[in-house]
């Protein structure tokens, strides 16, 4: 067993690197899905082609389908399901990987290299000249909040139930697509809704701070996408 509480474990599409503890596992993973029997695939779902000794069935390890190999010769990372290599993808769900690794290479990066926020807490007055590092812990979990003189409470990213960005023209609320094709506006700061350890619901308001805040505009379209990322994954279980 690694130290970093994660092990090495064959899965049915290839070995994948899973936690030892399954509530340490990142908010972005998914779970495998069910592999459609050999016995109902008895053509390919794409190209209808007949499966027979020469043209064999392969499964999709992202939707589990059964394609034939021309149909699902793409390999791609899939960290999602925590697959270690590139595993064998559909046409259709290679494109959705595709986006969603440029996610976990680039944003997953920016929000646990932090940004500088002012930070008012539900109940608290807090002075906005305080500036908070807000980063996203290693584990993917939790969002830490701490300067050299004080830690606020931390914040899970399950718990978050809605979060608004705030941008330097008007507010837009991150579930509503954007309309038009103009040039999105910098982010100026977000608001987010959120359970407490108590369950309670707590609001959180955060404006980009420091000297740079370009870095704090990046972390904030990041956490952007980084909360639609598990809104979308929530909505398509249920």
């Amino acid at each position: 067993m690694a130290a970093t509480g994660k092990m090495l474990q064959k899965g049915k599409g290839g070995m994948r690197m899973v936690p030892v503890n399954e509530s340490s596992a990142s908010p972005f993973t998914l779970p495998e899905p069910s592999w459609i029997p050999d016995a109902q695939c008895q053509s390919c779902i794409q190209c209808q082609g007949k499966f027979d000794f020469l043209n064999r069935r392969h499964h999709c390890r992202r939707c589990g389908k059964c394609f034939c190999d021309t149909c699902s010769s793409a390999k791609v990372l899939l960290p999602r399901m925590l697959y270690v290599d590139p595993v064998r993808h559909c046409a259709g769900c290679t494109a959705v990987s595709k986006k969603e690794n440029d996610f976990f290479e680039k944003h997953i990066k920016a929000l646990m290299t932090g940004g500088a926020f002012s930070v008012n807490q539900t109940g608290e007055t807090n002075d906005n000249d305080t500036v908070y590092t807000c980063k996203l812990s290693s584990d993917h979990r939790h969002l830490h909040f701490e300067n050299e003189h004080r830690r606020l409470d931390d914040i899970s990213l399950t718990d978050i139930d809605s979060l608004q960005i705030w941008t330097e023209e008007k507010d837009s609320d991150v579930l509503q697509p954007r309309k038009g094709k103009g040039s999105n506006p910098l982010a100026s700061g977000l608001a987010m809704k959120y359970k407490d350890s108590c369950g309670e619901m707590q609001l959180v308001k955060m404006v980009v701070a420091g000297q740079n805040k370009r870095q704090g505009q990046c972390w904030v379209a990041s956490m952007q996408k980084a909360f639609k990322m598990i809104h979308d994954s929530r909505t398509s279980i249920r």
